[in-house]
């Protein structure tokens, strides 16, 4: 069963509340259900309420509830059964019909009569994505009054690929102990059989902890004694913090990251979550993503909106995850775009399934409005305006000479002979909507209707937005008509990573698919000057499923010889695992366990 289906446990804490246990002076009486024992349940597992997903439900399963727990205490809504073990069944089902996305389900009396365990649920593929720790999946047979059980998470298995790309690792204390732990990795790589090549350890260290000098190599069994050979060192100092990069619409190709899906955990999680919450598109996205053109050919074309923005989404969105599971933690965020929502996201403005509904409602309203389109012209913003005309529009300020235009398709098709005829360079983007341009002025008004609806809190974390050209304040951050306006508005890039590469020297990571932005950043005089840096993720052109994987890997060994520390085993997963992988998951002590007394 695929983790789309599943509700995992993420936490589990058993309360007493201080009556009698069984057997002293008498039995004790069963805990009635009050206001402020949901309180406490709120709080259980040390997080205040304000920090607990916007669509969080409580469950209350209890014999005895209060006059005063109604359907809503603190801001969250709170639904009642007669039991714990129909609380818990309620929760599953109310996860997945996503009309919750965070539940705490408290089951008074239970597992004795003056206990109540509290289980936190979310549903398993977000919850493997974000990197929770998913104590088991709800195993719902059986009558609503028995107990579920949990069971341990299979997810895929140990399927390694002997012929495939791999990551090698190693350091040394000083550049003669990483001769010699270079040394020691090379005889064994020689004495390794080939089928024997991915246990070999994802990272070599010198001692207890990775060492300053760090060095890594790409390889398959037949490549990697001579990879390991010609890598070339890098003494790491102060590591420079890690800014993620979200491409938009334009940097949309076919099959995008599809070589990581099923291949690595974290970013397969992640798809399916995104896509999942897509609803009833989310089969067809991701069919039409995953279609090879020869079996199956795609009922949507990747440059129309309702494919392009969907699934550079999902993709953007995963790729941070991935990193995120590799042990970065990013210093700030950056997005173009589309790529803005999903960095709202890792910036604590939005939550995932909210984004993914803010996304729904862009494409439902952007398919309205007539054709059009989107040029980038190799000049500069105050060149191109003399040939604006009727709703051609500046789209996008990306670079000193790099511009976008927008517009329908008629006025942008004059705009575009003009342009040729003058001499200019002219470069036709891949989309079939006039994106930031007054063109779209009704999908905006419509969708800011929309958006009133959503949780908007101030960023955790900077957030640079290209709509600013700067760090995204609190206020901007928590408007509506902010985000609606994104479908109407300049994209001021340029001026954003100007103020994001101000702000310190950084290491950014395009977390996306073409290497866009990275070719953006590129001409940038900090990274010219080699002050701050830019490592793309993905290929910059389609290609093979190894191309994404080697390309991944790749971007993964430029954090590490920069001096950021990974975890050898999240990293070693794109060569070990497979969502296809038949051998089952360690099974936790005991086997499985029931939540709620039978």
């Amino acid at each position: 069963m695929p983790l789309t289906e599943h509700t995992a446990v993420v936490r589990r804490l058993v309360v007493g509340t201080g009556g009698a246990p069984d057997g002293e002076a008498g039995p004790a009486a069963p805990v009635t259900a009050t206001g402020a024992a949901v309180s406490a349940v709120l709080r259980a597992f040390g997080h205040a309420p304000e920090r607990l997903p916007a669509r969080t439900a409580v469950f209350v399963g209890a014999a005895r509830t209060a006059a005063d727990l109604g359907p809503e205490h603190e801001g969250f809504s709170v639904r009642t059964a007669s039991s714990p073990n129909r609380a818990l069944r309620l929760a599953h089902r109310e996860l997945l019909a996503k009309n919750v996305d965070f539940a705490l389900v408290a089951g008074f009396g239970e597992p004795r009569a003056e206990t109540v365990t509290v289980h936190a649920l979310r549903r398993a593929a977000e919850a493997v994505a974000s990197g929770d720790t998913v104590v088991g999946v709800l195993d719902e047979s059986g009558t609503e009054d028995e107990p579920p059980v949990v069971r341990p998470l299979r997810y895929g298995g140990p399927n390694p690929e002997p012929g495939g790309v791999r990551l090698l690792l190693w350091s040394g204390r000083d550049e003669a102990d990483e001769a010699r732990v270079r040394g020691g990795l090379r005889s064994m790589l020689d004495a390794f059989p080939a089928e024997a090549f991915p246990t070999v350890p994802a990272a070599v260290p010198c001692g207890q902890a990775a060492g300053p000098v760090r060095a890594a190599a790409v390889a398959t069994a037949g490549q990697a004694a001579e990879a390991v050979g010609r890598a070339r060192p890098a003494t790491a100092g102060r590591p420079r913090p890690v800014a993620l990069l979200f491409p938009g619409q334009g940097s949309q190709h076919a099959a995008m990251a599809a070589g990581l899906y099923g291949r690595e955990p974290v970013f397969t999680a992640a798809m399916d979550a995104v896509l999942d919450l897509f609803g009833e598109d989310g089969p067809d996205v991701r069919a039409d993503w995953l279609a090879d053109g020869t079996t199956r050919t795609p009922l949507i074309g990747i440059d129309d909106v309702r494919r392009a923005q969907p699934l550079l989404f999902a993709v953007d969105y995963a790729l941070g995850r991935l990193v995120l599971g590799w042990g970065i933690r990013p210093a700030a965020f950056l997005g173009h775009s589309a790529g803005e929502l999903v960095a709202a996201v890792f910036a604590g403005v939005v939550s995932l399934p909210d984004a993914v509904g803010m996304m729904r409602e862009r494409v439902r309203h952007a398919v309205r409005i007539p054709p059009g389109g989107m040029l980038a012209v190799a000049a500069s913003e105050e060149t191109l305006r003399p040939y604006l005309r009727d709703d051609v529009a500046v789209a996008a300020v990306n670079a000193a000479q790099q511009t976008m235009l927008a517009g329908s398709s008629e006025p942008l098709a004059a705009v575009e002979a003009a342009l040729r005829a003058d001499g200019h360079t002219v470069v036709t983007v891949p989309a079939t909507s006039p994106f930031h341009c007054p063109a779209m002025a009704p999908a905006s008004e419509a969708v800011e209707r929309a958006y009133r609806g959503i949780r908007l809190s101030p960023p955790s974390l900077p957030l640079y937005s290209g709509y600013t050209g700067g760090m995204l304040g609190p206020d901007d951050a928590v408007r509506p008509d902010f985000w609606a306006r994104q479908l109407t508005d300049t994209v001021w890039f340029r001026p954003a990573l100007d103020e994001l590469l101000a702000a310190d020297d950084m290491l950014l990571v395009e977390a996306g698919p073409r290497q866009t932005l990275t070719a953006f950043a590129r001409r940038h005089q900090a990274v010219r000057l080699k002050a701050s840096a830019v490592v793309p993720m993905l290929p910059a052109r389609p290609g093979t499923p190894e191309d994404d994987r080697r390309s991944v890997l790749a971007a993964a060994a430029r954090l590490w010889e920069e001096g950021h520390d990974l975890g050898p085993d999240a990293v070693a997963g794109l060569w070990t695992w497979s969502v296809d992988g038949a051998a089952p998951a360690a099974r936790p002590a005991g086997g499985p366990r029931p939540l709620a007394r039978a």
